[in-house]
């Protein structure tokens, strides 16, 4: 998506067959369990399958067309130090239709993205701190999930997860066990995230916003940008083919 992109309900006018729209969303929405860099955009597609219009259709046309370039783009795997961390950040209030904010985090064991979700949050947060601690705690559910995934299937971590937030209120609350009357209504999710900083069994930690790879989860960037983040989510072309591997390996006589 173009930088700054913001699409209207009423944008353009009504489709004459909204079914090729639908069909075509429901279609990318797959393809976002292999290709994360496309699942804030095809998120924000969804949001206009009732009533979607020619504007919403030209940007699902853009998708498609990036996809046409990258088809040859994966996840790549790669060994290494096993330990997990989340990158987590929310677009504060970015939807221009109800304002509502839009979460996003992605999961690495090791330099490998093994989870990620872009989902518009359930209710309007009345500031960014709000909004991003509200995807903090997704992520720290996310973590304490596969933590326990990890563990029954015996693989040991080295240390305590570690959530990555570019947003120093956030990470202030989860450790201040002072609480603000503006955080009253979201003590659940205070708590959840503090007691397990408190126990420490997972860390929260400041990082740059340009180093945030939820970033490309939750708003649309400028090429360099996402090209930058989308290399190191691991996404890139594969080193050698199928057809290059069948070549190299010795003819039987």
């Amino acid at each position: 998506m173009l930088p700054g992109t913001k699409l209207y309900k009423n944008d353009g006018e009504l489709l004459d067959n909204p079914s090729l729209y639908r069909s075509i969303v429901g279609a990318l929405q797959y393809l976002t369990f292999s290709r994360p860099d496309i699942a804030y955009a095809v998120n924000y597609a969804c949001q206009f399958l009732q009533q979607p219009t020619t504007t919403h259709l030209i940007a699902v046309k853009r998708i498609l067309r990036y996809i046409q370039g990258t088809l040859d783009y994966g996840i790549q795997f790669t060994s290494g130090f096993l330990e997990l961390q989340a990158y987590t950040d929310a677009d504060w209030a970015g939807d221009p239709n109800d304002r509502r904010s839009t979460s996003g985090y992605v999961v690495l064991l090791g330099r490998n993205p093994i989870s990620w979700g872009a989902k518009k949050q359930t209710t309007v947060s009345r500031s960014s701190t709000e909004a991003e601690y509200r995807s903090l705690a997704n992520s720290a559910c996310e973590l304490v999930w596969l933590k326990q995934l990890l563990q029954e299937i015996h693989i040991t971590l080295h240390k305590p997860p570690v959530i990555w937030c570019d947003n120093i209120s956030a990470i202030t609350l989860a450790h201040n066990p002072v609480f603000h009357s503006k955080t009253r209504h979201m003590e659940i999710d205070v708590h959840f995230v503090r007691e397990r900083v408190q126990r420490k069994e997972m860390q929260v930690c400041h990082l740059s916003s340009t180093e945030q790879l939820g970033d490309i989860l939750t708003k649309s960037l400028a090429a360099p940008q996402f090209q930058y983040l989308r290399n190191n989510l691991m996404l890139g072309k594969p080193r050698m083919s199928l057809q290059g591997v069948i070549a190299d390996q010795p003819r039987q006589q």
